[in-house]
This record gives C-alpha cells, structure tokens and sequence, in this order.
C-alpha cells in the first residue's frame, strides 16, 4: 500500500490538469470536469484547489461505520448471506433531488459529521467483526477514489473483499484505476433518458453506460445494477422496455437487476411512493427482454426477492428482505439441475440476517 502523506485529512491527489488558460485547474475525475481556481472546491465538495495543486480534503473521515447484511448493497449475488463493514464519507459529484442519504452526501459540515479512520485500521475491523467485505457507500466512493483504494488495499491483505457502490460517473482513466482494488459493485442506473439525469441528477447518462459496458467488457468486477422507479419520472412502459432491452444487449442476461421504490425525500416530495404494482410490472418487462435475476427492494415481497434457477425454475435462495431461507447453489450451479448460476457464491450461506450494527472501530 502507497503511505500517503496526510495533513489534517488531506492528502495530494491527481487526476487533474491546468486550464488552457492557466487560471485553474480542471478536474479529471469524473465527467463533471469541475475547473476550479485557488481555494475552490468541485461540485463534490471534498477536492479542492489549495495553491495550485487538487486535494482531497477528506482522506481518513467517515460518517461512521456499521455491519449491514451484504443484500442491503444490494447484492444478491455476492456472498450471500454474509455481513459488511459499511462507510461513506461526504458529499457527492451528483446532485440527485431525491437522495435517500441526502444528510450525508449532500453534507459540508463533514467535521461535524465524521469519524476517523485509516485504510488499516478498517481493514482490521472487518477482520475483527468478521465481515466479508468492506462496502464503500452511503455516498459515492468515486470522489475519495484515493481514501477507498488503499482501503482496499489494506483489505485484500488481510484477506477481506472490497464493494463499491456507486453511480458510476467517473472517467476512463480513473474508473480503471479504481475499479481495480474492487471485488463487487452496485450500480444505480438512475433512468434511461438524459432528460431525467439532466433535471434531477444533474448529470449525463452516456458516462454511466460507458461505466456499465466497461464493467461487463473489460473488468473482473461483479457488478449487479439497481434502478429506483420513480412514479411519473422514469417508470413507463416505453423506457423500462428501452432500458431492458439495451441491457440485455450490451451486459447480457446473466447481470442481476433491481428495481427499488422511492419514498418521498430531500427535494423531491411531490411525486407519491412506488406503488408495488410499479415493481411487479418493471420485473415482468426485464423478464420478458431474458433477463435472468431480477429482484424488487424496498418493498414486502418474497417471492420476488427470492432467486430462483433461469432453467427449472426452482427457488434457489428465499429471501425475506435480508433474511435468507433455503440456500441450494453448490459449485456455482443449481444443486437440482447444475445448471450454472452467475455469481460469487459461498460454500454456505452467511447467517446474518436483517441485522444493522453501528460499530466504533477505533476504540
């Protein structure tokens, strides 16, 4: 692991280059390209141009640590059953108007907010607590791309997995420097139109879709996507059927999907929660396009959160929420038909369950 100089959380970073103009300096990170004169900050908050030079102003703070079930991810296909060491940091270089976490990544208080921690002494934790995998969440890895990859270093040392997840806006250059420390990743795939991302992510699509083909063309991440349906926004019929069938084209039928109801938050409180039927007539649509793994979240209903074999149809993994049942995968196939089952799969199920256990790591 690279020993990194750290002055009060902030550390030298890269991925930025000068201004033709010679006035600021532009980020490189993501396709925000935030250009930024001395003492700015990017949209993101954390990376600032101190004297000419990008830092990231966060490096060993995290709005505090917690042991989730691994599904909570969600990732229904990665260690089931196992428990995660949880933590995020603060801010976001999105600007989703109905973020679930909004208190964190929308936060600049981040002294308030945070405790500390270095790349080590997480990684001891999750060894100590027993977790799986460390989850890099809450708010989205990618701004303290730095903080998460030693972290992840640190991890694979000791032995524990490492998860992202993210919206995955970030940058060619970047995105193959980081995604190599990870093990497993959920993507949200916020829509499938740029009029949603430009008004209510504040954002493009395009980045995100070159992120979901690279992940599948030229990585060896797991990655599984989730989609929360919006009423009114980005749950028809027209643009769930476009989004299922560009991805059965470009990641194919074996990449898990969920689809997750909003509730009423943050800046978005004038459209009503997702109906259930939403969710039923979302998977139906992605099931009929081939795709083979589709949950809902968010909702009571086991029978779709449940796995079940694409070939005899059998149910392979019961879920209730986090809480699993049967486990009847071995050696990475069905155990009635051996028919393959995509996925990163343990000898047996973890025992977790639905549990969220807020840790002090540091003593």
């Amino acid at each position: 692991m690279v020993k990194r100089e750290v002055d009060d959380f902030t550390i030298d970073v890269g991925y930025s280059h000068v201004s033709a103009d010679g006035l600021a300096l532009v980020c490189d990170l993501c396709p925000r390209a935030c250009a930024l004169k001395d003492g700015d900050r990017g949209f993101c908050f954390v990376r600032q141009n101190q004297g000419g030079k990008m830092k990231l102003t966060t490096y060993g703070l995290s709005t505090g640590f917690c042991i989730d079930p691994i599904e909570k991810k969600p990732l229904n296909h990665f260690y089931a059953g196992h428990s995660v060491l949880s933590f995020g940091t603060a801010g976001c270089n999105l600007g989703c108007q109905f973020c679930q976490n909004w208190t964190i990544s929308k936060s600049r208080e981040v002294e308030l907010l945070s405790e500390t921690a270095m790349p080590e002494q997480i990684a001891a934790a999750a060894r100590e607590f027993d977790c799986a995998a460390v989850a890099f969440t809450y708010n989205d890895p990618v701004i303290w791309a730095e903080y998460a990859i030693d972290t992840a270093i640190a991890c694979h040392e000791v032995g524990v997995k490492t998860i992202a997840v993210t919206a995955g806006y970030i940058n060619p250059g970047a995105r193959e420097d980081f995604y190599a420390h990870i093990d497993a990743a959920n993507v949200d795939l916020k829509a499938f139109s740029q009029h949603f991302y430009s008004r209510l992510t504040l954002s493009n699509l395009a980045p995100v879709l070159d992120t979901l083909i690279w992940l599948k063309t030229e990585s060896k991440v797991w990655f599984e996507v989730t989609t929360l349906l919006i009423p009114e926004e980005n749950d028809s019929d027209r643009e769930l059927e476009a989004m299922c069938a560009w991805f059965v084209e470009n990641l194919g039928a074996d990449v898990p999907l969920h689809f997750s109801a909003f509730h009423p938050d943050f800046r978005l409180v004038n459209r009503p929660a997702t109906p259930a039927a939403t969710l039923v007539r979302a998977r139906d649509i992605a099931l009929k396009h081939g795709l083979k793994y589709v949950y809902v979240g968010n909702v009571d209903d086991s029978r779709r959160q449940a796995t079940y074999c694409p070939a005899c149809k059998k149910v392979l993994i019961g879920r209730n929420w986090y809480d699993l049942g049967g486990y009847h995968i071995k050696d990475g196939a069905c155990k009635y038909c051996r028919e393959p089952i995509a996925g990163v799969w343990p000898v047996k199920k973890g025992t977790w369950g639905r549990r969220r256990q807020p840790v002090n790591i540091v003593g």
